[in-house]
């Protein structure tokens, strides 16, 4: 299982088609996190400032039609990078980011 944080509306645009966030057009790729806690700070850091629900995807990595690949980041860890669109049928469920007053990311819930 591997993470993408996105906001629910980005999520939403265009159902029928599988998914292309922005970075996948400037970048190459999409960013993913390994775990909970990698896409935890990603929301905190990158997303604070985010209007809505922010959603991490959990994402079958069995399931991508795209190129999957383990890439080093700058601190040294291994970052999954997805090289084309999500298929939506990867996708097998999402959290929603709980955030304080401030934007700042504390946690994952389940999505209502």
């Amino acid at each position: 299982m591997i993470y993408h944080v996105v906001p629910l509306d980005d999520w939403l645009q265009a159902p029928d088609r599988p998914f292309a966030p922005s970075s996948l057009a400037a970048e190459g790729f999409v960013h993913c996190s390994p775990d909970e806690a990698s896409a935890l700070a990603v929301a905190d850091a990158r997303f604070r400032e985010a209007v809505g629900p922010l959603m991490v995807l959990l994402i079958d990595e069995g399931e991508l039609t795209a190129r999957l690949a383990w890439e080093a980041g700058s601190d040294g860890r291994r970052y999954p990078h997805v090289y084309g669109r999500i298929n939506r049928a990867a996708v097998t469920g999402m959290l929603e980011v709980e955030r304080d007053a401030q934007g700042r990311a504390r946690s994952l819930g389940v999505w209502s």
